[in-house]
């Protein structure tokens, strides 16, 4: 079953990382993307820009709004995915526990529709 671990955190955090700060993070994401591979269980990630680049667009109340940034303002906005193939959430809350995100953040699981 399909599962996409959502990874919420502070996007102000990195206003200040430093070259050496961006080198140990993408350090512990490739650990981690390895491990995923390994397992058998990687299925897709991806960094996202940050919400400020965001737009966002409804039809709802039978109008087409289309607004610049994020949908909703908050203290944590969503920076990236994982899509994992495992076989239940218990799994998938396993992978999430061992994701960098975690200590920065907070992670979003839930399974596919499909």
């Amino acid at each position: 079953m399909r599962y996409t671990l959502l990874l919420h955190s502070d996007e102000s955090m990195a206003e200040n990382f430093t070259e050496a700060d961006w080198a140990e993070i993408k350090t512990a994401y490739g650990a981690y993307i390895g491990m995923l591979r390994e397992a058998g269980v990687f299925v897709d990630t991806d960094w996202l820009q940050p919400s400020n680049t965001a737009t966002t667009i409804t039809l709802k109340d039978g109008g087409r709004r289309v607004q610049d940034g994020a949908f909703a303002s908050s203290k944590e906005q969503l920076g990236g995915y994982f899509v994992l193939n495992v076989d239940d959430l218990d799994a998938a809350l396993a992978w999430a526990e061992k994701c960098p995100a975690v200590h920065t953040g907070v992670i979003e699981v839930r399974a596919s529709a499909m």
